[in-house]
């Protein structure tokens, strides 16, 4: 399978690849030289970078911000977020990362991004994003075609 950097993946292609289940927002990419650290490996702060590219990419298509810094769009904070570590990457390997919402109340959601090579999972990123108006001012809330798309694509649930 030739597998296409930059691009969404379709679920076809995430199943091919051994990603059970497929998420909503899956793309690919490879390990750069300049991502390894002393040990020869990726380093720990990439996986980061990997999560937040996604994760910027996921809140665009789904429309909750483009990012223009018109005044329009919400601020979004990470409130909290784990990131576990399973088997290290090394360079040249192809990786998948996913992005799905899990769950959501009226101004924060849950994420949950995977880290896939070779089939095999690398890494999990679970985080609580906070929509916040644009100046920082207080909470803004989730656009109702925002939570339906949660919801129908995502498959995620209404929190209390």
């Amino acid at each position: 399978m030739t597998l296409i950097y930059h691009t969404p993946l379709s679920p076809q292609t995430q199943s091919g690849l051994g990603i059970d289940p497929p998420a909503p927002l899956a793309m690919a990419d490879q390990v750069r030289f300049s991502e390894l650290d002393v040990l020869n490996h990726v380093n720990n702060a990439v996986y980061m970078h990997w999560f937040e590219r996604l994760r910027i990419r996921y809140t665009q298509d789904w429309g909750i911000s483009r990012y223009m810094g018109t005044g329009k769009d919400p601020r979004i904070v990470i409130r909290s977020g784990e990131i576990h570590y399973r088997q290290e990457m090394r360079m040249d390997e192809d990786y998948v990362v996913t992005c799905a919402c899990t769950a959501f109340r009226t101004t924060s959601f849950s994420l949950s991004q995977r880290l896939w090579s070779g089939g095999t999972l690398r890494a999990t990123f679970e985080c609580v994003l906070v929509l916040l108006q644009s100046d920082g001012s207080g909470r803004f809330p989730i656009p109702q075609d925002v939570r339906n798309r949660f919801m129908e694509i995502d498959g995620a649930t209404l929190m209390s």
